[in-house]
């Protein structure tokens, strides 16, 4: 009986095969001819070979991934030391083709820029009064328009110091008022329009540009058509508590964002606004008409042909010897601000302007959040395999608090004084002197013990502006008793100042070892930059 049931059993082969689908698939067709069976091998061998490769591509990645070293680098500073900048040249250094291509982006920001300078010259030259602002007008600080304040004999803004109307005031506002409105159309053009539930083309009011009144329509996403997704939504833009968003008729109340003088828009880091404002790879730059070049230039709505118009009237203006003797009187110095372009009116307002590297290195457009830039140097560098994170963070005093988290595994940090600013006080607190912040800060940073054994760079930037500013009389004893009687040149103050700073680092650093690297800058002069960031000992000391 049990010779029977054997013989009745099938092999062992067989039976895993009934009862396992994968093995049962793997058999061999039956009836196979050897030509068959030949071509099958063939294939289930090429399939082999595929998969082992893709197995040890697997596992290539998978140990480069482990050897790839990560470089942390931090950019410290208050608002306006020159942090942005310094990213942007990091951008231009090592992703040149992609710091290129946004360059068209930044055009609208240029325009705000110089548009703002304007208005801020108006409001200094007009003959109502500035009323100083009180301490309590400083709890919007996010939002404090950047550029100089400039600490007076009195203690108060000297901006504030009232006085007689300019003559041809009334001539330059009524000829410039176009720029009123552009001011309010660009900064809704940075917009995030999250109101605009179907995100179709919000119409605005334009100024009137033929002096009957007449306002043609401006469809805001222009610009959008140039990217060639008109639906692609706008990036959110910081709009200050209190001002207005209407979409009421032409005038003043009915700006559609209304900003009180003194207020500063900001964009947020998560916002891609330049992609918004780029030029979209896929369009063509002719016209489906001839095939002629085609441009912003030949859109009736773009933004400059309202600058276009007014150039002359604004190149009078900042020219007119009486108004610069009335900024002069409130020491109201605007070429020491970031975004400062009136000295290239012409040259800007023209309507085939492309913005040039030194353009997009001065503009300004305040970020609030964290901005990382990433990035790794060619397979020829010493550093191949290395991949570098840049840190921009906020530096007004309600942003500092983000810097922390950062702390923990960074590896160098570039933090930048504005040297330049010993005559100046913050914009969001009036009481502080901007250099005795930059102490402050600095002996924070260097004093961390989380911070011991982080490279530290320490950018002494504008010494362009503080040249020119000792050249004009203006005396760092001053405003900072400790240098007492030392000469009053450039020479003799920088060196003060990097002495101060390396003196600080040695008392206050946890790790007595650590070298401090101290350069003076103007982070806007693209070639020394470079050098420096490119060539540094701390570049190649990174742990």
């Amino acid at each position: 009986m049990a010779n029977h049931r054997a013989q009745l059993a099938p092999p062992s082969g067989r039976r895993r095969s009934l009862s396992d689908p994968l093995a049962a698939a793997l058999l061999p067709p039956p009836n196979e001819s050897p030509e068959q069976r030949d071509r099958r091998l063939r294939a289930e061998e090429e399939a082999k070979k595929r998969s082992d490769h893709i197995d040890r591509m697997i596992k290539e990645n998978e140990k480069e991934r482990r050897r790839k070293k990560i470089v942390k680098v931090l950019l410290l500073g208050q608002s306006e030391s020159g942090k942005s900048t310094t990213l942007k040249q990091f951008q231009l250094l090592h992703t040149p083709a992609a710091f290129h291509a946004e360059r068209i982006a930044w055009r609208f920001v240029i325009y705000l820029n110089l548009v703002r300078s304007i208005r801020r010259i108006l409001e200094a030259i007009s003959p109502e009064p500035e009323t100083a602002p009180g301490l309590d007008d400083y709890d919007d600080m996010d939002y404090l328009e950047p550029a100089a304040i400039i600490i007076s004999s009195n203690g108060r803004p000297s901006s504030a110091v009232a006085g007689a109307s300019v003559p041809g005031y009334d001539s330059y506002r009524r000829q410039l008022a176009p720029l009123r409105d552009l001011e309010q159309r660009l900064i809704q053009q940075l917009s995030d329009p999250e109101d605009n539930e179907s995100r179709q083309a919000i119409r605005l009011p334009c100024p009137p540009y033929n002096g009957h009144g007449h306002s043609p329509s401006l469809s805001v996403p222009s610009s959008a058509r140039l990217t060639g997704d008109a639906a692609r939504p706008l990036p959110r833009i910081s709009i200050p508590p209190g001002s207005s968003v209407s979409g009421g008729t032409h005038g003043a109340s009915s700006s559609p964002v209304a900003l009180s003088p003194g207020h500063e828009i900001a964009v947020h880091s998560t916002s891609n606004w330049r992609k918004a404002f780029a030029l979209g790879r896929n369009q063509s730059p002719k016209s489906a008409h001839g095939g002629e070049l085609q441009g912003w230039w030949e859109d009736p709505h773009d933004p400059v042909h309202v600058l276009n118009r007014c150039a002359p009237v604004m190149i009078d203006l900042w020219r007119d010897p009486k108004v610069r003797q009335r900024l002069a009187e409130k020491r109201l110095r605007l070429e020491e601000s970031s975004g400062f372009y009136l000295d290239e009116i012409e040259r800007v307002t023209a309507k085939m302007y492309f913005p040039t590297d030194d353009d997009v290195l001065k503009a300004r457009l305040k970020t609030n959040g964290v901005v990382e830039h990433t990035f790794s140097l060619p397979k020829t560098s010493e550093y191949r395999g290395v991949e570098w994170k840049i840190y921009d963070v906020g530096g007004a005093r309600p942003q500092r608090q983000a810097w922390a988290p950062y702390f923990d595994d960074v590896n160098a940090i570039i933090f930048l004084a504005p040297i330049s600013a010993f005559d100046q006080v913050l914009a969001e607190d009036p009481r502080v002197n901007r250099l005795e912040d930059s102490f402050e800060l600095w002996k924070l940073v260097v004093s961390n013990p989380l911070l011991s054994t982080v490279n530290i760079i320490l950018f002494l930037n504008k010494c362009d502006l503080l040249k020119k500013k000792l050249e004009n009389g203006v005396r760092l004893n001053q405003h900072m008793p400790s240098y007492k009687d030392r000469p009053n040149d450039y020479d003799s103050v920088s060196k003060y100042f990097r002495l101060k700073f390396g003196a600080m680092h040695h008392t206050f650093t946890p790790n007595k070892s650590r070298e401090c690297y101290i350069h003076l800058t103007s982070v806007t002069d693209t070639r020394k930059t470079q050098t420096i960031i490119s060539n540094g000992k701390w570049f190649r000391d990174a742990p």
